[in-house]
């Protein structure tokens, strides 16, 4: 089901996104309203809303999220940032261990699509909670849980690639070689030169 918002709003805060859903929430069935409800909502580069997705409905405490339904609106809108938003009926705020998994997973696969999860909000009818607010969003960045093995092995390469940089740079000062020299075989910067040892 799409929802219909005011042209180019742009949104600039959970704060502002919270009054949104809430309002979306609200016009719902009471009986609808005691059941999980998950959306998307797609964004272009400016935070401007693309299109406001209800993604799936479920239970009163649960719903079913596959990342290929989350994402199949917000790539046919061309967006490049998402924010999840997910109702919790009882009106608890703290987000559960499967919220925290399937968003991992939507971040691991919106990196692949080259689409950025901005938040995942927890909405009742009271108050919201923030992933990003809250710094754990940027937790499930870190994860690795479902980060690809090739993503995981170049990133590796990368790093085991500056650390030879490194020791090359640091035989290279021993022998007096100069820093133009230095630049043009190992690729670093004449700050980071400088910094070694």
């Amino acid at each position: 089901m799409n929802i219909r918002v005011k042209p180019n709003t742009k949104i600039e805060s959970p704060e502002e996104l919270y009054e949104i859903m809430q309002r979306i929430l609200k016009r719902e069935q009471k009986t609808d309203r005691d059941r999980e409800h998950f959306w998307t909502i797609s964004l272009n580069n400016a935070n401007t809303v693309l299109n406001i997705e209800l993604v799936s409905m479920g239970s009163v405490n649960a719903t079913i999220i596959e990342p290929m339904e989350v994402y199949s609106i917000p790539l046919q809108k061309r967006a490049t940032r998402i924010i999840l938003v997910h109702n919790h009926p009882a009106g608890t705020l703290k987000p559960s261990e499967s919220d925290k998994d399937i968003t991992n997973r939507l971040i691991q696969a919106g990196r692949i699509l080259h689409i950025e999860v901005l938040d995942h909000i927890i909405i009742t009818e009271e108050s919201f909670y923030s992933f990003s607010q809250s710094g754990l969003l940027e937790e499930l960045e870190k994860s690795l849980e479902y980060v690809p093995a090739y993503e995981i092995k170049a990133q590796g390469k990368e790093e085991g690639q500056q650390e030879k940089a490194k020791e090359m740079v640091k035989a290279m000062k021993k022998e007096n070689v100069d820093i133009e020299t230095i630049i043009r075989f190992t690729g670093l910067s004449k700050a980071e030169i400088t910094k070694l040892q």
